[in-house]
């Protein structure tokens, strides 16, 4: 029996897929740089948080302080329109100050001009008149109504008194021994007491409960001799006259 030999050739079988995961130093490398990327992004998206945040407090900040500057403004104006209306009343008291000193230095202007005008025509008073203050004074004689008292007076280059002071009052009042005219009426505008030189009547010498206006016909004002004051009567009354 012959031996019948057969070459068997040995198959190595194909290796098959292993199932275990890598391991060595390629596999620590791989997870070092997955681990480096995730920080790097993470690094990343925390920087650009950061940065919107900061952006968004510096936008906060500087609303803010544009915010306090308009309030700061605001308040500005606020007290430079004070200030202007606190300006414009100060102003307008001056002018009236500047107004009342203009006429009263017009005023004593004119007295000072009259004064020297008197001094420098070393004036006398004619015989029966009596002297006060620069100015004659004449007590009429006799008696007249007080439009006639005036056009006597006019008529020698005078006027009926204008009494202007409380030294001017007793001087007049001293020589008076009946009903006189002075030069005061209110003729114009009943209530409305001038002087015949257009000023109004600032000193007042009148009579208790004077002036009454009695019958609405009482606008010339007279001296009453006995009480040294003032009374108001009917113009067309016949008085005595200064």
């Amino acid at each position: 029996m012959e031996e019948i030999y057969v070459n068997e050739r040995y198959v190595k079988p194909a290796n098959k897929p292993s199932t275990k995961k890598p391991t060595g130093p390629r596999s620590y490398k791989r997870s070092f740089y997955l681990v480096v990327i995730l920080s790097l992004g993470l690094l990343a998206g925390l920087l650009t948080l950061a940065f919107y945040y900061k952006n968004s407090l510096q936008d906060s900040a500087e609303y803010l302080s544009m915010s306090n500057k308009l309030s700061s403004i605001t308040e500005e104006r606020e007290l430079l329109n004070a200030n202007v209306s606190v300006v414009r009343n100060q102003l307008s008291s001056m002018t009236e100050e500047r107004d009342l000193l203009k006429a009263n230095l017009t005023e004593m202007t004119n007295e000072l001009e009259r004064l020297q005008r008197l001094f420098n025509q070393k004036k006398t008073c004619p015989a029966g008149w009596s002297e006060f203050r620069c100015s004659c004074y004449l007590l009429s004689e006799r008696s007249d109504s007080w439009h006639s008292a005036r056009k006597h007076c006019t008529d020698q280059g005078a006027d009926l008194v204008v009494i202007d002071s409380p030294k001017e009052q007793d001087f007049v009042t001293s020589f008076t021994q009946k009903e006189t005219w002075i030069g005061l009426n209110d003729i114009e505008q009943e209530g409305t007491w001038k002087w015949v030189d257009g000023s109004p009547l600032t000193l007042q010498y009148w009579a208790s409960y004077q002036p009454d206006d009695l019958l609405l016909r009482e606008d010339c004002a007279h001296i009453r001799y006995q009480e040294t004051s003032w009374n108001d009567e009917r113009c067309e009354n016949s008085l005595q006259w200064i």
